[in-house]
């Protein structure tokens, strides 16, 4: 059974920005995975010694710590108020 969500989404909802950060994330650390597995089984297959390849996932995975860090100790997810 597929999540819902109770009442209607909006961005504005603390609680709704919070989720939708957070599936970003995992979105992300997927794509991370796929495309990296990916690129070292090529690299161990082909026997193709591609050198720069540490250096991507390594910074990679930084890119993935820094996003991690900013949405559990800094995104603010308290209400936004409308200046309307």
């Amino acid at each position: 059974m597929p999540p819902r969500w109770p009442r209607k989404p909006d961005r504005k909802d603390p609680a709704y920005r919070r989720l939708d950060d957070r599936i970003n994330f995992a979105v992300h650390v997927a794509i991370f995975a796929a495309t990296n597995s990916g690129l070292w089984f090529v690299d161990i297959f082909k026997s193709a010694n591609w050198s720069w390849l540490i250096w991507v996932t390594g910074i990679w995975v930084g890119i993935l710590l820094l996003h991690l860090v900013y949405i559990t100790a800094i995104a603010d997810y308290s209400s936004v108020e409308s200046n309307g």
